[in-house]
């Protein structure tokens, strides 16, 4: 499919800066096939939903892997911005860096704030290859759960370039850019469906009967980035690692054999789950990356419902809940909450989608 057909103009007031408080005083915009769009808050969840409804929400907790740094070594020193994407091993990671030109294999960059080091010294990496996608390879003079302390130590939140070229990141966003459900160290970007969600609202959904699992994807800083290829079928996806537990598949499985539907709190929790889906639907055990890109014409098999915020034009995520609603539908959608002043991205608002080809 053309990329430019999920394209939109969004206006910059409708960028949210910081998240509502509390969380689940965000609006929520609820699409149902055949239905009347409806304005809620994310507090009326648990009466959108029956009782035997199941929620899997991403359990990934994000990392401080935003590092400012300098290259040593040559007679000048220009200072290095990285950004950790993906761990190779315990002492390598990938990661983006400005301005890559700079550095060239070989090279050493010393990461920490104007002379800051780490507790434990140095935190050097050295430049080991650069990728034809831009990414660099480096290799850190620290190891596992020494190199991750250094990197909690000296890094910072990475915010998404909408947030982060608009203010710099701040100490209220090591907790505001972190789910209640955090756990699962490896994530470079939240999961932000997951911000909504307080002890309370989980209390309710308890409640109402709504049962809630955990999953992990460790969501990569390809999430930010749109589609520069003019056709879908050009564009290749950044693999995340995911793991979801058999007690975890069983349980999803035995309550949808009930009647009950699979709920999906982010696109990152419906891409795992659809990476695990076999050919009925039912789910299986999974410990391994995926790159799965979901675009209009793809065939749901696991979630019938899906909790999200609203995405980037352009997007492989708009790309996706295009195809759970319709294209028209969710451009309609769009329109809907752009015109109604809906807060865009990580820290906006959400939509409740009820999947097209079924009746919620």
């Amino acid at each position: 499919m053309r990329t430019d057909l999920f394209d939109f103009d969004l206006p910059a007031e409708n960028i949210a800066l910081r998240p509502v408080s509390p969380r689940d005083a965000a609006r929520m915009l609820v699409v149902r096939p055949g239905a009347p769009l409806a304005d809620r808050i994310v507090r009326d969840l648990p009466a959108l939903l029956a009782p035997g409804d199941q929620l899997v929400v991403n359990d990934t907790r994000v990392i401080a892997a935003q590092l400012s740094g300098r290259r040593i070594g040559r007679d000048t020193e220009p200072k290095i911005e990285a950004t950790l994407i993906k761990r190779l091993d315990g002492a390598r990671w990938q990661a983006l860096v400005k301005p890559a030109k700079k550095l060239v294999p070989g090279d050493v960059v010393r990461f920490g704030h104007d002379g800051r080091v780490c507790l434990l010294g140095h935190l050097d990496a050295t430049v080991e290859a650069k990728g034809e996608a831009g990414e660099i390879t480096l290799a850190f003079s620290f190891h596992g759960p020494v190199l991750d302390q250094a990197i909690a130590e000296i890094g910072a939140t990475p915010l998404p370039p909408y947030i982060a070229s608009k203010r710099a990141p701040d100490a209220q966003d090591a907790t505001d850019y972190q789910t209640m459900f955090a756990a699962n160290e490896g994530a470079v970007a939240a999961p932000t469906a997951g911000l909504h969600f307080t002890a309370e609202l989980e209390a309710a959904l308890a409640a109402r009967g709504v049962g809630l699992h955990r999953i992990t994807l460790h969501v990569g800083a390809g999430t930010f980035l749109p589609v520069k290829a003019e056709d879908t079928s050009e564009h290749r996806m950044h693999a995340e690692w995911g793991m979801i537990s058999r007690a975890t598949a069983d349980a999803l499985n035995a309550a949808r054999a009930a009647g009950g539907r699979i709920l999906a709190v982010g696109t990152t929790s419906l891409r795992l789950l659809e990476s695990a889906a076999q050919g009925d639907g039912r789910i299986a055990p999974f410990a391994d990356e995926t790159s799965i890109f979901i675009t209009p014409g793809y065939r749901f098999r696991a979630v019938d419902v899906l909790m999200t915020n609203f995405h980037l034009p352009r997007s492989t995520l708009f790309m996706l809940v295009s195809a759970f609603c319709g294209l028209d539908t969710m451009q309609a959608a769009y329109a809907h909450a752009i015109r109604t002043g809906y807060r865009f991205y990580s820290y906006g608002d959400a939509s409740l989608l009820f999947r097209n080809d079924i009746t919620p």
